[in-house]
């Protein structure tokens, strides 16, 4: 074993996340073959690949929303492995989907309000990053200017927004972010990557999912390559300015 591998394993004990021979099927086809990740306490870690790879289904088979599923996934202390969406999301695991899942007949503010959870404690003992409207407009101003405005009347990028802020609103200790840049047009993009540095400084975890492997290495500690269900490799990324 080497060094690297050596400092991986031994980073995976103490891990907020930690992923062990994980598996996933849609019916009869199985879509994600004994992958292995962690993730650390405020840090970012992408996981890379074309589209079709695995990278969402692995995100859902870590929040407990594939059909089967085996493996263990341990998140916060808590044995996940064969807890629903719902139980994972009171540990604090947040999930964003790709597909903006949001309320279209309510409000900017009324989705925010339905986002709302208490705050949380840490393991340690400290509490955990907290939430409130007036941050989650700091973080994202666009949606302070249209507090009132109904979901439907939003642009793709601007739910896409709405989506990553009701998450927040619920104090999570780690988000699942699925393909954050995937769609929405090139400010959104640097915004959503504004966003997750800030996260990062928040002391939030992330673990997202991606195609383009430039936001991938602008936002990301560390990525895993995922091809064909498969994680392939990882390593450490190099931020670079957009």
């Amino acid at each position: 074993m080497t060094q690297s591998s050596t400092r991986i394993a031994s980073n995976a004990d103490t891990a907020l996340l930690d992923v062990q021979g994980l598996n996933a099927w849609y019916g009869a086809a199985q879509v994600l073959f004994n992958a292995e990740l962690h993730v650390q306490r405020g840090e970012v870690v992408a996981l890379i690949g074309r589209n079709g790879a695995g990278k969402s289904s692995t995100l859902k088979a870590i929040m407990g929303l594939m059909p089967r599923r085996t493996g263990r996934v341990v998140f916060a202390g808590h044995d996940i492995s064969n807890a629903e969406p719902y139980q994972a999301a009171r540990f604090g695991l947040g999930y964003v989907p790709e597909d903006r899942r949001i309320f279209t007949d309510l409000t900017v503010l009324e989705n925010l309000q339905l986002g709302v959870q208490a705050a949380r404690r840490l393991a340690d003992g400290n509490t955990a990053p907290q939430w409130s409207l007036e941050q989650i407009f700091a973080l994202f101003p666009n949606l302070a200017d249209m507090q009132q405005r109904l979901a439907s009347h939003m642009s793709g990028g601007e739910q896409q927004m709405l989506t990553v802020a009701r998450t927040l609103m619920g104090n999570p200790l780690m988000v699942l972010l699925d393909e954050p840049s995937e769609g929405v047009a090139p400010v959104i993009v640097e915004q959503m990557g504004e966003m997750i540095l800030a996260l990062k400084r928040q002391g939030v975890s992330v673990l997202l999912s991606e195609q383009n492997t430039h936001f991938a290495q602008w936002v990301s500690d560390r990525s895993y390559t995922l091809d064909r269900g498969q994680l392939a490799a990882v390593q450490a990324t190099v931020a670079s300015p957009q």
